[in-house]
């Protein structure tokens, strides 16, 4: 196995370089080219010391200096695939229909704020380019290299802010509104199926709510906080109804000057006190005429981590920020548009999907926004299927919606679309039936058979192992289900390979008795030893004919057959350490099978619910590189850890019963001059831009990193859209595409304004677990601090026009500092005592896959005072009135003996009850007389007839709600044993590890200033 572990791409290493060949797609040539990414250019490789006390003379001319550093290995060289055939020509229309999919309607879905994987290693440098901003390695560079000449500087002067500069029209959208075209009379257009107009997309608001600060008290009185603009409030958009064509041809000459000043509003981090908005921090709206801005893809399914693309790589690399793309391509959706046409229209170059942002050269020809070709429009495409007219091709939905799904052609299938085919793989040793999980495994099942996703084909098997492997013969016409045992685990074969996975309709009663009576079957065991890797080969071996899902629920340490492993962890290895050892694989057979699965279309998800380490970062790879799930329950036992065991069968009830795409792959295109060079998240590469995606579920998120290769001097606007084809479990095959645009600019100013302060701290984190496996976490933890730094400074010195004393940020980056800080005190990170190495593996890979919404509330939790909750500023939510309380600083000094406060951090919820809390808010609330009566180990609220009792728990179902998975509720008191925990969490203060947040702004301020 590569040694990279993270850094080896999902397969793009070493001997696993072209992957599996199986390819559900057609190959097409690309026009695109993938060069190198840029050339090292700027790390910081100063030490990450202490901080120094604060004083006005550091600010000298000597500013922090970046080193240049290593490259990486390279980039294996693949040809690059496209999906579907090529365009068919121009016939006349036959029969197409347009209809609104009502997707699963997720309550969970509007979270606005928050991507485990490997990534590509970049090919060799091209001469004249620079690598991504960040993380780089920061060993002392080639003596030639240190003195190499700086970026050059095409800033433009930053101008105070007034009325929009009058624009022209740009070069990419000079289309204008094809004229009607009368329909043919021998051919009338043919009739549809009933539609609905598409739902409502979010604009969000550039800038973001901030409370009116306060200062230090250990500052000079001479700093104050000015007090902070007045809230402003979203601003919801309805669906547009103009084409690309029609859009304001306001994007020449474009500058981001016209935008409100929030964003660039200067703050001094070491005067400003309260920077948190008071409710979700909103993502930065592009800067974009409001006909193309309304168009745009939403930022919870797809996000730039800057809003506004710099002209060169050269200023993209003065501006110190990195790009990349978060895609949450998968999600759930309350309303989709959903097409079905014979002729799905694409770029005849490219093999881009047609989309709002192309312009119409005529009524016959439009101009792909990507790779600039001019293309015929099909005659189909003549006829419009919402307002059933002929002669608009611009008012087609396709040209409406930047997301939006096709029901594919029979030229996207190279075989017919897979049943929905579930197999499960228990571990049924002695320590796995003391802990209790196998009832609950089968209870859930047996509860959610008719909920799982698929239709008449729905097959269904299921593999027990331990020492041996235990296969079950569910065939129809059996009174009882068959147990058969394979011993000889060094050659697993299968018994009865045609009755080992039946169709779930046609053996229902024979799997329903097989589930009751399977915990009952192995109560009494003895047996201690796990053949996992014998098991998982017998598995692959049943599902490789048809692919499909594969769940294994392990509990220990594999220990006997292919695959067994020796323990790693040695408790003295839990001292604080800067570097922790043993977070890359122990062998490479987890990977080398899950390989073969993603060739093969079955994706493994991992249970792992154990007490003892299991070393998740070797059994990890099983699904990482098939695109399966990974989920952890440490402790876990059905009588000693209830809260464990509610959250196992919440997440087991969502897991069995979410939507799954089977066979899938995903392509992510971008306008010519852009390049990708690095990926995140949980899949197999298969060439330069197309993942494989054995399955695809609505809880996974991906990351991509991005280079600009050449010059974007001529365009005012560059595009990206990410395609993903899969079958659906009723067997349809399909695809969604998104498709989002931003404008290019030539000043850092407009750059900086345009920053995505959560989607850059979300892809850095991605690149510190890569980080911390290539090369080690001191290296991961001196990379992050150094990209805070190379930021502020990159501000400070070419955007600030008059320099000032302080820590300066602007007011889109102000929560940058106090993220990365939430990121180094993060389990992935931290270095503090008692972090366990499962548990320390596991946050990195919850930081590789879960999408933006979900990921931000982990790495900086979010807390509220709740002992005086009431409706005013409430939201309404069916009929529910949800109390929103003002988010508060992570400090102590914010808690209050008198009160109680909900500390929310995504995957669990603390009820932090102070001594002195109102014995109203106890009685009412928590149904007890007094302080001493809370219980120690409280998970539940008690639902009481009482207006307090309602407003808190319906605030805290609504923020469940918001999230795919389940997190449990501690009640905590001073002396629970949880209040530790909790107070971890508390990010700004000083802790074992690490600094608090005013000193860590100091050390910003040291190292700024050298």
């Amino acid at each position: 196995m590569s040694s990279g572990g993270f850094a080896s791409q999902n397969g793009a290493g070493g001997s696993y370089t072209n992957g599996p060949s199986q390819n559900p797609v057609g190959v097409y040539p690309s026009n695109q080219s993938f060069m190198a990414p840029p050339l090292p250019g700027y790390m910081n490789s100063l030490p990450t010391k202490g901080p120094p006390p604060a004083g006005p003379s550091c600010y000298s001319g000597n500013r922090h200096q970046p080193s240049p550093v290593g490259t990486p290995g390279a980039l294996p060289a693949s040809p690059s695939h496209r999906m579907g055939p090529p365009q068919a020509s121009a016939t006349p229309p036959p029969p197409s229909s347009y209809s609104q999919h009502p997707q699963q309607p997720s309550s969970w879905s509007g979270v606005t704020p928050a991507p485990a994987g490997n990534h590509v290693s970049p090919a060799p440098y091209a001469s004249g380019t620079s690598t991504p901003p960040v993380f780089q390695n920061t060993m002392q560079p080639p003596a030639a290299l240190q003195h190499a000449p700086p970026a050059l500087n095409v800033m433009a002067p930053h101008q105070p802010y007034g009325p929009p500069p009058a624009f022209g029209p740009p070069a990419a959208m000079r289309g204008t509104p094809p004229p009607p075209v009368p329909p043919p009379t021998a051919v009338p257009p043919p009739p549809l199926a009933p539609h609905s107009e598409a739902g409502l997309y979010l604009a969000q608001p550039a800038q973001m709510n901030r409370p009116t600060g306060s200062s230090y008290p250990s500052l000079q009185p001479a700093y104050h906080s000015p007090p902070a603009p007045a809230p402003q409030q979203q601003q919801h958009y309805p669906q547009p109804s103009v084409s690309a064509a029609q859009l304001s041809p306001s994007l020449a000459a474009m500058s981001l000057q016209s935008q409100p000043p929030e964003a660039l509003r200067v703050v001094n981090l070491l005067q400003e006190r309260s920077l948190l908005p008071a409710g979700a921090v909103t993502p930065p709206a592009p800067c974009l005429p409001q006909d193309l801005q309304k168009l745009n893809c939403s930022p919870e399914v797809f996000r730039c981590t800057l809003t506004s693309i710099p002209q060169t790589q050269s200023l993209l690399n003065k501006a110190k920020l990195p790009l990349g793309l978060l895609l949450h391509p998968f999600k759930d959706l309350s309303q989709l548009p959903v097409v079905t046409s014979s002729n799905i229209v694409r770029c005849r170059s490219c093999r881009t999907y047609i989309n709002p942002f192309v312009s119409f050269v005529d009524a016959r020809r439009w101009k792909c926004n990507l790779c600039h070709r001019v293309n015929d429009v099909p005659e189909e495409f003549m006829y419009n299927p919402v307002s059933r007219s002929y002669g608009a091709p611009h008012k087609r939905p396709e040209v409406q919606n930047a997301t939006i799904e096709f029901i594919a052609p029979s030229e996207y299938m190279l075989r017919p679309p897979q049943p929905a085919v579930y197999l499960f793989v228990l571990d049924v040793s002695h320590n796995a039936v003391e802990t209790g999980y196998l009832d609950v495994v089968c209870q859930s099942l047996l509860d959610n058979l008719d909920s799982l996703p698929g239709d008449t084909r729905t097959k269904i098997g299921f593999i027990t192992f331990d020492s041996t492997i235990h296969f079950y013969n569910l065939q129809e016409g059996l009174s009882q289900p068959q147990m058969l045992i394979v011993s000889d685990i060094d050659d697993v074969f299968l018994p009865t390979p045609d009755s080992l996975l039946v169709n779930l309709n046609e053996c229902r009663e024979l799997v329903q008795d097989l589930l009751a009576s399977l915990p009952q079957m192995f109560s009494r065991t003895m047996e201690t030893q796990s053949g996992l890797g014998p098991a998982l080969q017998a598995a692959f071996k049943l599902l490789s004919p048809t692919g499909g899902r594969m769940s294994v629920f392990q509990t220990q340490l594999p220990t006997v057959g292919i695959g067994a492993l020796k323990p790693r962890e040695e408790p003295n290895q839990r001292a604080p350490a800067k570097d922790v050892q043993n977070l890359s694989p122990a062998t490479d057979f987890y990977k080398k099978l899950a390989l073969d699965c993603s060739g093969h279309h079955v994706a493994v998800d991992l249970f792992l619910l154990s007490a003892q380490y299991c070393d998740l970062s070797s059994l990890g790879c099983i699904s990482r590189y098939s695109a399966g799930s990974v989920y952890f329950y440490p402790s876990y036992h059905k009588q000693h850890n209830p809260s464990q065991t509610e959250r196992f069968q919440k997440d087991l009830k969502r897991y069995l019963t979410r939507k799954i795409g089977f066979e899938a792959v995903m392509r992510i295109r971008c306008t010519k001059g852009l390049s990708m060079h690095t990926f995140h998240g949980n899949f197999f590469v298969r060439s330069t831009d197309l993942l494989s995606l054995a399955n695809v579920n609505p809880d996974a998120g991906f990351a991509v990193q991005m280079s600009i290769e050449e010059n974007l001097l001529d365009l005012q606007v560059v595009s990206f859209q990410a395609a993903l084809l899969y079958t659906s479990s009723k067997g349809e095959r399909r695809i969604r595409v998104h498709t989002l645009c931003l404008p290019v600019v030539n000043s850092l100013s407009d750059i900086f304004a345009g920053a995505d302060v959560q989607a850059i701290t979300a892809l850095l984190a991605s690149m510190a677990v890569d980080r911390s496996v290539t090369a080690s976490l001191g290296d991961a933890r001196d990379a992050l601090i150094n990209a805070a730094i190379d930021t502020l400074a990159s501000y400070r010195s070419s955007v600030l026009s008059v320099q000032q004393p302080g820590l300066l940020a602007p007011a889109c980056l102000r929560l940058f500092p106090l993220y990365i800080l939430a990121l180094l005190k993060h389990k992935a990170f931290r270095t503090s005592a008692g972090t366990r190495l499962d548990e320390r593996v596991f946050a990195m890979c919850q930081l590789k896959c879960q999408p933006l919404a979900y990921l931000m509330l982990m790495v900086h939790p979010s807390l509220y005072r709740v002992d005086n909750l009431s409706d005013e500023g409430a939201l309404n939510v069916s009929d529910r009135t949800i109390p929103q309380p003002r988010a508060l600083q992570l400090s102590v000094e914010k808690l209050n003996r008198d009160a109680a406060f909900l500390m929310d951090c995504g995957t669990v919820m603390y009820l932090w009850i102070g001594r002195n809390c109102n014995p109203v808010f106890l009685t009412q609330v928590l149904g007890v007389d007094s302080y001493a009566a809370v219980p120690l180990n409280m998970n539940q609220l008690p639902e009481l007839d009482t207006a307090e009792s309602s407003r808190i728990r319906a605030l805290i179902d609504w923020l469940r709600e918001r999230r795919p998975f389940h997190p449990v509720l501690h009640i905590i008191r001073d002396e629970s044993p949880l209040k530790a925990d909790f107070m971890q969490n508390m990010i700004e203060d000083l802790s074992e590890s690490a600094l608090s947040y005013y000193e860590f702004l100091l050390h910003l301020q040291q190292q700024i200033c050298k």
